[in-house]
């Protein structure tokens, strides 16, 4: 089966402990953390769209589709993983699978779509990132096909841990090594400046 994916950019973190906000779009050497992740990752051709709750207007400039999440209240990251399939399910008939990532991680690996893509190429139904031993749930690639499940699983059984759903599935692991961490993520001040300093070096 050929893999197409669709891209589900996670951007429901707020960076409470550091004043609040959207920490996607803080000031990362001069550009906010989401253009990082999408000037990093090579994307080639596959659509994007934004998952973001509030005024979509706010990511205006990175001229893409935002949505929603499209269960009330916060059900987690896996409320975003439903939007976005339901998202690719809608206008997307071209793509098999979405790959979703969190937004907050400036360092993502270049090739980190094509090495998901790949992995369910092998055989498997979902495939997570790793990196020095510790899995990246939301760094992952979902096959289209399961949305209606995961509705139900979320909707109807109160599900909300990623690794709940998936244990239900095929799911593998794909490592990936870097320094730093690739999936460093940006939750505190320190974060922040160890990034700057990363990145002005």
């Amino acid at each position: 089966m050929a893999i197409r994916s669709a891209v589900t950019l996670l951007a429901g973190g707020q960076a409470r402990r550091m004043g609040g906000g959207d920490k996607n779009l803080m000031m990362l050497v001069g550009k906010p953390v989401l253009r990082h992740v999408l000037d990093r990752v090579d994307f080639a051709d596959r659509p994007l769209m934004i998952n973001a709750n509030g005024d979509p207007a706010r990511y205006a400039e990175f001229c893409l589709p935002v949505c929603a999440d499209v269960i009330d209240g916060y059900a987690g990251p896996l409320a975003g993983v439903l939007t976005g399939l339901e998202w690719v399910e809608a206008n997307r008939d071209d793509c098999t699978h979405m790959v979703s990532l969190a937004t907050d991680a400036p360092f993502l690996p270049v090739t980190l779509i094509a090495a998901l893509e790949s992995a369910v190429g092998d055989g498997a139904e979902i495939a997570q990132a790793m990196s020095f031993t510790r899995r990246h749930p939301v760094f992952a690639i979902w096959p289209v096909a399961i949305a209606g499940a995961l509705r139900s699983a979320v909707i109807d059984e109160g599900v909300r841990k990623i690794d709940d759903f998936t244990a239900r599935y095929h799911c593998v692991t794909v490592e990936f090594t870097g320094t730093p961490d690739p999936f460093m993520n940006l939750n505190r001040p320190e974060d922040f400046d160890l990034a700057t300093q990363i990145l002005g070096s």
